[in-house]
């Protein structure tokens, strides 16, 4: 449970593809390695772990997200969580051709955010507009003006 003001980016067309891939390679290597005739259990084993792993990619990627609560940003990428406050965020950028937006970041540098990606076409694009009105409200600028 988050607290109130809490706001979860989570990309859409990664999670319904990465769980379905994940779904499809488990079934067909579990059902393989159980399957085939003339694997060895150490074949069989193989088949069943490497599947297991697939799997476990597919989940690392279903699973990004952007959480902003009321203090700090936590943007949960593939094998990498990093947790910023508001005012380390400058701003928020969707260059044309780049898969995901970036977080520009107080120091001179961007953090990906893969949870809110192109590939979510239209939907992408509103929670870039939501994540940098968030950025405006919470932000640096915010606490100045106040």
């Amino acid at each position: 449970m988050h607290p109130a003001g809490t706001v979860v980016f989570r990309p859409r067309m990664v999670r319904v593809v990465g769980y379905g891939i994940a779904a499809v390679m488990l079934v067909g290597l579990v059902a393989g390695g159980i399957l085939i005739p003339g694997f060895s259990p150490l074949d069989r084993a193989g088949m069943i772990m490497f599947g297991v792993l697939a799997a476990l990619f597919c989940h690392l990627q279903a699973s990004v997200r952007l959480v902003a609560g009321p203090e700090t940003l936590e943007v949960r990428n593939l094998f990498r969580s990093r947790t910023i406050t508001w005012p380390e965020v400058v701003g928020v950028s969707f260059p044309m051709g780049d898969p995901w937006a970036h977080l520009d970041l107080a120091d001179g540098t961007t953090l990906a955010t893969w949870a809110i990606q192109r590939a979510d076409g239209k939907r992408g694009i509103v929670d870039a507009h939501r994540l940098a009105a968030l950025v405006r409200e919470r932000g640096e600028a915010a606490d100045n003006d106040a």
